[in-house]
């Protein structure tokens, strides 16, 4: 039987990119685009967050799979990509599972900082509930580990746990 720390060290699925947005400026709406360049130290080109330092939130991730529970918890048809202010949806992959790890997007290597919570916005976004429908369910932020461009259809794929301890459980 595998140990905690094996399993969480692999990670055999390859997701892909399934949308990217942009958004220029605080607050402003999200804009579709079919490839960003992704900067070390900054982030995406073109986005209001791609700024000098070492933010943990240069590159923000939601998975596809979970746009369709939080439209279900909301009792809605589906949640459009830029309603939930995430540059970048994947599909195919346990994107919790790359909260803590070194992974790749096409050719960008990226590095998971941690969960991206949810903000006040989504009440505006989704509607009533729709803070509380997206707990659990944000994705996660990283920041970028070398450079490159990202493409819609993209694969994701893991490529190692981060040196930074992430959580140790077993989920149960």
């Amino acid at each position: 039987m595998k140990t905690i720390a094996e399993l969480r060290s692999t990670l055999p699925q390859v997701g892909h990119v399934a949308w990217i947005g942009l958004s220029p400026a605080t607050r402003a709406e999200l804009t579709p685009v079919e490839q960003v360049a992704a900067r070390v130290g900054t982030g995406l080109d073109g986005d209001h967050h791609a700024r000098s330092g070492k933010s943990k939130r240069q590159v923000t991730l939601i998975q596809q799979e979970h746009l369709d529970v939080v439209a279900a918890l909301l009792g809605i048809p589906r949640v459009a990509p830029e309603w939930t202010r995430r540059n970048i949806v994947v599909a195919g992959i346990n994107l919790a599972a790359l909260a803590k790890a070194r992974f790749t997007v096409g050719e960008v290597l990226l590095e998971g900082t941690g969960p991206c919570a949810p903000c006040s916005r989504m009440e505006q976004n989704l509607g009533t509930g729709g803070y509380n429908a997206m707990r659990g369910h944000g994705g996660i932020t990283a920041r970028v580990l070398s450079a490159g461009t990202i493409r819609r259809g993209d694969a994701v794929r893991f490529v190692e746990l981060s040196a930074a301890k992430g959580d140790e459980s077993d989920d149960s």
